[in-house]
């Protein structure tokens, strides 16, 4: 694996020559800033080139490269950038439809290398830009290569619906509070409090002081308006055990009606978010089958939303050589800090895509609770290895992303049969 990972990084290198022309463009909102240099690190501009973020400054840009190509008789260029925000893709984009080569810097080398050229902390958008062009000459970067419209597609629509998947929980949160601080006693009466019958209770009669004003038949009549089946034993049962515990509540009764007025919006809004996720559902199951083997990555038992979320971010599989990649493209690679005797603690790097690395721990989470052969694996792992919990997650991370990209090269669906080998050992 070492010696692939050198192998890449010489390759990095060897395309920037003699005759290439590096740039180094500063995104920012409105106005970047540009400065060239060649091959040995020599700056080629007086000024760097500023240009604005529309039409007339890329055309602005894309002269001066020219120009410069000509003076210098350099026939190559590659333009490099960070890869952080939104404002680097139409610039990176519009380079590559003029056949020039766009490479990505990781931020990280930007601000550790900022100190190199001038041996200051200052800190501007030229210089940025130089640190940038810099770190290209050196072969410190990622090619860009702009994906496939369905992968596109599906990283646009994965990262909306965990925006609203976030500002979901942001909005349960507040119900929670609003429960503990009015109506403390009411989880013991719904443990889902999310439940239809639960969100029409809160609807109509969410303090303690509402459900008193009613009779047990009369909230029975309440629920059939938002449920198919309302009564029965079980909601009789319910509702008599709502009206026990609101006789005895401590919740706070000060100004109810105005924090009424708030849960009222709280549920209307939660509601809203749910039809939207389920939407974006909706699209990403239109979109799957696109995807080449998703239908694959589907039979290892990963839910629709984290599919989408390993190939929107990890990419096609079936081009990684190796289910470490996948690793390393959501920073569950591993760190380790040491020196002379000194020996740190080996950590995950982190330095990824957080969105793939979240659904990655969930897919595994959701397998140990119905995948005989990851259940098998963790006990193993737990009872025999004495991992902690969390260690035999992580190891199991590491064997999905691995089992993913095998299967998406090979073509194969999943098979319990080959996760046992290593149990036998």
């Amino acid at each position: 694996m070492k010696s692939r990972l050198i192998k890449a990084q010489n390759q990095r290198v060897e395309r920037i020559s003699t005759s290439t022309l590096v740039i180094g463009i500063d995104i920012a909102k409105e106005k970047h800033a540009a400065q060239a240099i060649n091959f040995r690190g020599i700056v080629l501009t007086n000024r760097s080139i500023m240009f604005s973020n529309d039409h007339v400054g890329f055309e602005h840009l894309i002269s001066n490269i020219r120009k410069l190509q000509k003076m210098h008789n350099l026939n190559d260029v590659v333009v490099g950038m960070e890869s952080t925000g939104h404002y680097w893709f139409n610039i990176a984009n519009w380079l590559m439809k003029q056949g020039v080569s766009v490479v990505l810097v990781n931020p990280m080398t930007t601000k550790r290398n900022k100190e190199n050229r001038d041996n200051s902390p200052s800190k501007n958008d030229p210089k940025d830009a130089l640190v940038i062009a810099d770190a290209v000459s050196r072969g410190f970067y990622t090619p860009f290569s702009p994906k496939e419209e369905a992968f596109r597609r599906l990283r646009v629509i994965v990262t909306n619906r965990e925006h609203w998947v976030v500002k979901s929980g942001r909005i349960k949160n507040r119900i929670h509070r609003w429960l503990d601080i009015r109506f403390p006693e009411y989880r013991q009466a719904f443990e889902d409090i999310f439940s239809p019958r639960s969100l029409a209770t809160l609807r109509r009669f969410p303090a303690p002081s509402d459900v008193l004003q009613l009779t047990p038949e009369q909230m029975v009549q309440t629920w059939g308006v938002y449920m198919a089946r309302p009564g029965g034993v079980r909601g009789r049962n319910k509702a008599t055990q709502l009206q026990t515990l609101a006789r005895h509540s401590v919740g706070d009764a000060t100004a109810l009606e105005e924090d009424k007025w708030e849960l009222r919006h709280l549920i209307e809004e939660y509601e809203r978010i749910c039809h939207i996720i389920d939407e974006a559902d909706e699209i990403i199951e239109k979109l799957l089958p696109e995807i080449p083997c998703s239908d694959l990555v589907r039979s290892a038992g990963v839910s629709v939303p984290a599919t989408a979320a390993i190939f929107a971010f990890g990419g096609d599989l079936r081009k990684l050589s190796h289910g470490n990649q996948l690793l390393r493209k959501a920073g569950l690679n591993l760190a380790e800090r040491s020196s002379g005797k000194y020996k740190g603690h080996i950590k995950l790097t982190k330095r990824g895509n957080s969105l793939l690395r979240k659904h990655l721990y969930f897919s595994v989470f959701h397998l140990l609770s119905h995948n005989r052969a990851f259940q098998a694996l963790h006990a193993h792992n737990i009872e025999v290895k004495r991992m902690t919990k969390m260690q035999s997650m992580m190891k199991l991370i590491g064997k999905l992303a691995r089992m993913l990209v095998a299967m998406a090269r090979e073509g194969q669906t999943f098979s319990a049969d080959k996760t046992q080998p290593p149990l036998a050992a």
